[in-house]
Formats: structure tokens, C-alpha cells, sequence
């Protein structure tokens, strides 16, 4: 039998089912009650279930069928539920709610706040806590993701820069003022991108990598914009990125490449003040 994990999902075996429910074994951590109502009705002795394994108010391991917001090893965005002289409790969906300790917060939270949190098992008391001090658990430089893979982020603060997010739980990165083209609240998961990596390690992040047909929409439309406009635009690639996504909802190196394209394909010309269309 594979090692039990608190704080994760494990398929364990039926020893016995009782009244209060079924007997699963444990392994190292013993026997470990699956109360009666989370047993599926063909459940028997012998037979294997998959469940989530964390500690009761007892601090005894359970098993339970139902699937929390968050496992040991993952982040996320969760809701502060009570304060006391022990930390915050938040809302991780089962019925013990999960202990973010005074030592793991950032800032004074209140019932009611949400806070993005990692998940980890305590080394010394054995306990499923949370830390909303993600630089803590996570890397801040690069060590295994490339340019353009395809990532899961949570967005996790914002600075003068952009927008903290973590990315597959492993990792923390930005998302720059620069490659936002949308509203960005902390707490949404969203798919991203790895945009770059600078020469320290650190990550670099973007919401949308333009593919070729992409860019030839965003070339189309700034062909039918021109003709809408006496055949001028003063957007050129040198104008500011701010300037291209207030007009366009694109970062300034996309609006370069489209234009570029239109460029070689003879369609406008490029001058120092402004883009014209070619007759």
C-alpha cells in the first residue's frame, strides 16, 4: 500500500463497515472512519474507495467522499470564516474549517475577507494549515517552465508593476500593467502564458499569445480602420503601449507585428508621426 497522505485524495481499502460507517485502512495512520453518509450504498468489505483524508476537531484522521476547495500542495482563494486568538479559520469546504495562523498572514484579517492561501501539511503538529505567505512554498525564479507554455494562474496581489499571480501552484509570477487587456480581480484563476524569463529567474506573464490568424484579424481591422479615417492613423510602433491598448485591446508588440505585416505586404507605409494607407 502507497503512502497515506493527509491533505489529499487516497483509495483506500474497506476493513469493515459498521452502524457509524466504514473502517478503511489507514496504513501508518491506522484505521480511519468514513462516517455512514458519505458511504456510496455499494460500498462493501474488501472492496477500495478513493477519499480525501484531513483531521477532525479530535485531530484524528477522517475520510470523506466530498472534494474540499483546496488540497495540501495547492493554493487557493478562500474565505475567512473566524478570528481568534489562534489565527484565521477559513472556509475550505468541510465541516472542520482550515487554520491560517497567525505566524502565515500578511495582513489583520476579519471574518467575512478573502485571502489566496498555500495549503502544507505542519511539520510539527501534523496539522493542514494555511499560509498566505506564498513566497514562503512557492519559487520565485524559474526553474522548470518555458516562453509561451500554457500555464493556470490565481491572481494573488498587485504592485506598481502588474499583478502577482501563482502559477500551477509551484510557481510565483507578474503579469506587467502593460499585458493587462482586461479586469483583473485577486482570486481569479484564469489561463495564461509564460511571456518571458528575465536573467534573474523571474517570470514574466501574459493572458493571450496572438497566433498568426490572430494577427491577421487585428491587421484586417486596422486596414478597414483606416479607410474609415481618410487612409491615417497616428498609431505607429512607436507610439506608447498604453496609447495601442486603449484603441486596439492589444499589447504594443502584437499591434508592431500587424502592422509590420501590413507593411511588407505593401499596404501602408510607415512614417515617423503616423501609418498611412497605400493607394
Amino acid at each position: 500500500m502507497a503512502d497515506i497522505q493527509l491533505g489529499k485524495n487516497n483509495k483506500l481499502a474497506v476493513k469493515s463497515i459498521l452502524t457509524m460507517g466504514a473502517i478503511l485502512d489507514g496504513g501508518h495512520l491506522g484505521d480511519i472512519l468514513l462516517p455512514r453518509r458519505h458511504m456510496p450504498d455499494s460500498l462493501q468489505e474488501g472492496s477500495e474507495i478513493e477519499v480525501f483524508v484531513y483531521l477532525d476537531s479530535d485531530d484524528q484522521p477522517i475520510a470523506t467522499t466530498e472534494t474540499p476547495k483546496v488540497m495540501v500542495g495547492q493554493c487557493a482563494y478562500l474565505k475567512v470564516i473566524d478570528v481568534n486568538k489562534t489565527g484565521a479559520f477559513l472556509n475550505w469546504g468541510l465541516p472542520k474549517d482550515l487554520l491560517l495562523p497567525y505566524a502565515e498572514q500578511t495582513n489583520a484579517l476579519r471574518p467575512g475577507m478573502f485571502k489566496v492561501v498555500h495549503v502544507y501539511l505542519d511539520k510539527a503538529s501534523k496539522r493542514i494549515t494555511a499560509s498566505a505567505r506564498l513566497d514562503k512554498y512557492l519559487l520565485e525564479e524559474n526553474t522548470w517552465l518555458k516562453p509561451g507554455q500554457q500555464v493556470d494562474l490565481l491572481f494573488c496581489g498587485k504592485s506598481d508593476l502588474g499583478y502577482k499571480a501563482v502559477i500551477n501552484d509551484t510557481h510565483l509570477g507578474l503579469l506587467h500593467h502593460s499585458d493587462v487587456f482586461q479586469n483583473i480581480m485577486i482570486g481569479l484563476h484564469k489561463k495564461g502564458y509564460i511571456k518571458s524569463i528575465n536573467a534573474d529567474g523571474k517570470i514574466n506573464l501574459t493572458l493571450h499569445i496572438p497566433n498568426k490568424e490572430q494577427l491577421g484579424d487585428l491587421a484586417e481591422q486596422i486596414l478597414a480602420d483606416l479607410k474609415n479615417n481618410n487612409g491615417v492613423s497616428e498609431l505607429t510602433d512607436k507610439s506608447s503601449p498604453d496609447d495601442i491598448k486603449a484603441k486596439w485591446k492589444v499589447s504594443k508588440g502584437s499591434y508592431k507585428k500587424a502592422i509590420g505585416a501590413l507593411y511588407k505586404q505593401r499596404k501602408i507605409q510607415i512614417e515617423k508621426d503616423s501609418i498611412k494607407l497605400v493607394e
